[in-house]
C-alpha cells in the first residue's frame, strides 16, 4: 500500500528528532509531497510528526 505525505507546517522551532524524522521521509520544505510505501519505519516517523503533515492513502 502507498501513502502520500505532504508537509503542511514549517520546521522552525521543532525538535531535532522531528527534523530528522521529516528528513528521513524526504520532506524539506512546506508543501513538499512524497509517495511512500507504508511500512513500520515510515509509520513510526509519521507518528513523530503527525501534527506537521497531511497523509492520504492511495490505492
Amino acid at each position: 500500500m502507498k501513502i502520500k505525505v505532504k508537509l503542511v507546517k514549517g520546521l522552525a522551532g521543532k525538535t531535532e528528532k522531528q527534523k530528522l524524522a521529516l528528513r528521513s521521509l524526504g520532506l524539506k520544505k512546506i508543501n513538499d509531497e512524497r509517495i511512500l510505501d507504508k511500512n513500520p519505519m515510515v509509520c513510526g516517523n509519521l507518528e513523530i510528526v503527525k501534527h506537521l503533515v497531511k497523509v492520504e492513502e492511495l490505492q
